[in-house]
């Protein structure tokens, strides 16, 4: 569906500043909420909020629907009284640059289990009433989720398909055995999802009432390692005899990487999923409804078709293209769900069958600035703003890309001399600031830029590198970054530009 003409702000809720050595629901996300309102921005995108593995990527969570416990805020829980002041005294001198995961987690998670004690031992009424109402409502996911994850910290984190053969195949007897002997575990993850999500919803509120929209991020395909895939195997193409996938996804070779990027998790039995009328997908757009107000859809054109890799393969090369139900899955879901505020991820090896797919739905698509510049074949001119229709979304740079000023750095003189040209400026001084009205001042309903971008940082800000295994999603901002004058700044070229609410032109 077309959207009214607005802009807003990219930035995962990891990157918040907070005592804690992550961002999260905390004072700091509703400052950040205050200056966005102040800048007149009219969204907040956010990437996936998943609980994150090894990886530490939200694109690779342990559920499609769960909440990353790392998020709740333990100023929060501080003010219920499920924590006390010992509980948040002699922290470790954690980084305010960046997330070091496994140091988060040793501090953390004793203040999680914590809470979760004093919870089941000093809830109100209502508090316990509102939890059994909450595990009732979520209990089509959440019951699986809690086990799983249950299960993946008894058998220390050892993938599902190498557990015992009977819990592994979710053999009833076997999964009434372990949800008696892991009860407790089981009652400490859902409680984590409890507070999450109250958390959360507290937050969304706010920034709903002050004219904020978030925008979030679905990734199309969920980790192998996950209760989606042990909990509904049939809906995935896995080894009968191993569990393993046996057609993982990727892309071809791109962009971002010259062998393609093997994301190694399990492609979708498409046939199966039209089979029961797409219910399991239309369970997780549901859910994020719940809980956000637009979807992106990451890697959009894998509903139309999708690089399918053999098992065994070490790169993305030897890949295949396979084709999706993708019309017969929107139907559904428009019909079950109504209309559909979906923005689709249409970057890549794009073809006219993936246009036409995201046409049919008038969803809208994305414009990356950065793709506009460069030599010979690197430049791609549909993404440079003469080219826009309205209903697209444009952004400096997405969370794979390098901030505006260290992308501009890395040019070579001749592709510089090209960008400043386009933009009529004389001096690549606060060339972030001319890329923001390159984008705030175009034709495209919304404009979306990376904090980082806002802030005018360079290379060290840069969140995701992609197809590196390392160094990613670690960035964080200080919170005197936030300053009257970026927003003031920020705030003349959205109104210059009618992104303001209740603009008509």
């Amino acid at each position: 569906m077309p959207f009214s003409r607005a802009s807003g702000i990219l930035l995962h809720p990891t990157s918040l500043p907070s005592q804690f050595g992550i961002g999260d629901f905390g004072p700091e996300a509703y400052r950040f909420v205050d200056f966005l309102v102040e800048s007149k921005q009219q969204l907040w995108q956010i990437l996936p909020l998943g609980p994150t593995g090894d990886s530490n990527s939200p694109y690779a969570c342990y559920s499609a629907i769960a909440g990353n416990p790392l998020l709740i805020s333990p100023d929060w829980l501080y003010k219920k009284g499920l924590l006390v002041e010992d509980d948040l005294a002699n922290l470790p001198n954690l980084s305010t640059e960046r997330v070091d995961f496994p140091q988060v987690i040793q501090t953390k998670i004793p203040m999680l289990q914590t809470a979760c004690q004093n919870f089941k031992t000093s809830a109100t009424s209502v508090q316990q009433q509102e939890f059994k109402e909450f595990c009732k409502n979520q209990a089509d996911w959440l019951d699986d989720y809690a086990l799983f994850m249950a299960l993946k910290d008894t058998h220390e984190g050892a993938s599902w398909n190498t557990w015992e053969m009977a819990i592994a195949q979710r053999k009833p007897e076997a999964i009434a055995q372990w949800q008696q002997r892991l009860a407790d575990e089981v009652f400490y993850h859902k409680y984590l999802q409890f507070e999450f999500f109250w958390q959360w919803s507290q937050l969304k509120r706010y920034a709903n009432q002050r004219g904020i929209e978030i925008l979030g991020d679905i990734a199309i395909y969920v980790a192998h390692h996950s209760a989606d895939v042990w909990a509904n195997p049939e809906n995935f193409c896995l080894d009968e005899h191993t569990g393993e996938p046996a057609l993982m996804a990727g892309t071809p070779p791109d962009y971002f990487s010259t062998t393609g990027q093997l994301w190694g998790n399990p492609v979708y039995n498409w046939t199966r999923l039209k089979q029961e009328n797409f219910k399991w997908w239309v369970q997780r757009f549901q859910s994020m409804l719940n809980y956000v107000d637009l979807i992106r859809i990451d890697h959009f054109r894998g509903f139309q078709a999708y690089w399918a890799v053999k098992q065994g393969e070490t790169t993305a090369m030897n890949g295949e293209w396979m084709e999706a139900p993708g019309e017969a899955f929107f139907e559904v879901l428009k019909r079950e769900l109504g209309q559909l505020p979906i923005i689709a991820e249409d970057l890549g090896e794009i073809t006219p069958e993936v246009y036409a797919l995201r046409d049919k739905f008038d969803f809208p698509g994305m414009k990356i600035l950065q793709f506009g510049f460069g030599e010979g074949s690197q430049a791609e001119k549909r993404f440079l703003p003469f080219n826009y229709q309205s209903n697209c979304v444009v952004y400096t740079g997405t969370h794979d890309n390098d901030t505006t000023v260290g992308w501009f750095d890395q040019l070579s003189p001749l592709e510089r001399e090209q960008v400043l040209s386009y933009l009529g400026c004389n001096s690549p001084s606060g060339i972030h600031w001319d890329v923001i009205r390159l984008a705030l001042s175009s034709v495209a309903n919304q404009a979306i830029i990376p904090l980082q971008d806002v802030l005018g940082l360079g290379s060290e800000a840069r969140m995701n590198f992609p197809g590196k295994t390392v160094g990613s999603w670690g960035w964080r901002y200080q919170s005197a970054a936030l300053t009257p004058e970026v927003s003031d700044r920020l705030k003349g070229m959205t109104e210059t530009y009618g992104r303001v609410a209740h603009y008509h032109p």
